[in-house]
Parts: C-alpha cells; sequence; structure tokens
C-alpha cells in the first residue's frame, strides 16, 4: 500500500545517513528528484524480488527485513537483516543493467520508503552540489554494507555448527555492547543464515545451554 510522506516521515528520514546534514531546501529537492513514496508491507511480505532489473531502493522506517538468495531448487540462504533506519538495495539500483539476484522480504509488519535511483541524473544536472553530498553519503552507506556482508563469511566460515552459532553470537555481542540481546532472526531464519539444518541447529543450541555456554529463549540470548 502506498501513502504520502508525513511530516514526521521526513523528519525521521532526515536524520538517516543519505540525507544527514542537509538543509531543509535540500532535503526537499532530494526528496522530489529521487520520488520519495511510503509503503507499508505485511510480515512475510516481498519488497522486492529477484531476477528483475532494480530502480528502486529503499530506507526500513518501521519493522526490518531480511535479504535473502534462493536458489532453482528452493533453497533459500539469508544474507542479512535491513533494521529501521537502514537502506537496502541501492547498489542494485544505481547498476540498472545488473539483475537482482536477492530478494528483500519483510521480517515483520514494516513501514520503507522508496526512492527512484534514476533522480541522481536528475539531480546532476539541475544541483551538482547537492548531488556531490549525495553520492558522497551513499558511497559510506555501501562501504557499511559491505562490512556487514563480509561480516557473515566469518559467522558461516566454522566447519561446526557450535562454531557458527559461537561466531554470530559473539559479533553480536560485540556490536551490542553486552552479553545479554536479542538477535533479528526466528530459528529458521538463523539456520537460513548460518547454513545450516533447523533441527541440527536446535539440537546444538540445547547442548550449548547444557554446557553453560549460553541461555536462550526464542530469540533472546545471553553469553556465559
Amino acid at each position: 500500500m502506498n501513502s504520502k510522506l508525513t511530516k514526521y516521515d521526513i523528519e525521521r528520514i532526515s536524520k538517516s545517513p543519505l540525507f544527514a546534514g542537509l538543509d531543509e531546501d535540500e532535503l526537499k529537492a532530494a526528496l522530489d528528484a529521487l520520488r520519495a513514496s511510503k509503503r507499508s508491507f505485511e510480515k512475510g511480505g516481498f519488497i522486492l524480488t529477484a531476477g528483475g532489473k532494480a530502480s528502486s531502493f529503499g530506507l526500513v522506517l518501521e519493522g526490518g527485513a531480511t535479504i535473502e538468495n534462493i536458489d532453482a531448487w528452493g533453497n533459500r540462504t539469508i544474507l542479512s537483516h535491513v533494521s529501521r533506519g537502514d537502506y537496502f538495495a541501492e547498489v542494485y539500483a544505481l547498476l540498472p543493467e545488473e539483475v537482482m539476484p536477492i530478494d528483500v522480504r519483510a521480517n515483520e509488519d514494516s513501514v520503507v520508503v522508496m526512492f527512484s535511483a534514476r533522480g541522481f541524473e536528475a539531480m546532476q544536472a539541475d544541483s551538482p552540489l547537492l548531488y556531490t553530498k549525495m553520492v558522497s553519503s551513499m558511497l559510506t552507506i555501501s562501504l557499511r554494507k559491505n562490512m556487514v556482508l563480509s561480516g557473515r563469511s566469518f559467522h558461516t566460515a566454522p566447519k561446526t555448527i557450535r562454531g557458527r552459532v559461537m561466531a554470530y553470537l559473539s559479533s553480536i555481542s560485540l556490536r551490542k555492547g553486552a552479553q545479554e540481546f536479542d538477535i533479528p532472526f526466528d530459528r529458521q531464519q538463523l539456520a537460513d543464515y548460518l547454513n545450516v539444518e533447523r533441527t541440527a541447529l536446535s539440537k546444538e543450541l540445547r547442548k550449548m545451554s547444557d554446557d553453560a555456554l549460553i541461555e536462550f529463549h526464542r530469540n533472546h540470548f545471553r553469553l556465559l
């Protein structure tokens, strides 16, 4: 469902990395050029789907989404989670000739703002200074995204399920600065993210609890 941006929406957008530091006139010009529009998705709904060429990228205002890849045999791999305030699909939108190999799916009832990447072309011609600011911010966003994606390679590098779980939980603990935290995945999603079977993952989590390494309930974990 599409709806217009409210004053509160624009305020939140202005604090996001792509638009931070713009004055009121620059923000309005950028939102107009990028044709910003708000959309709502129910949990499990597809925001973007693989196989096409993306012309838009998004910002999560409420809820969250997963970046997924489903192979020809229906096997799902979760590559990352997109939280409130995060952007998604910006690289594919800026490379319109590339076929997008990922799905973006709402992890819960979510509200996102979609932007047309073609707006950067008009911005470059009409407002070169604004264009330079936006491109610089977009580069920073992409670099941070690459760090997140490379982090998954560390989580899936260990050969054992326990090693993968420990690598993932350790990184979340380090990022949050706490031994107790929630993760953004349910059990099946965590299995898909770590590239393991759900049954084997659940069994290993119980063993880790018995070994006094962790305590957990659903997606809430505490490292011991």
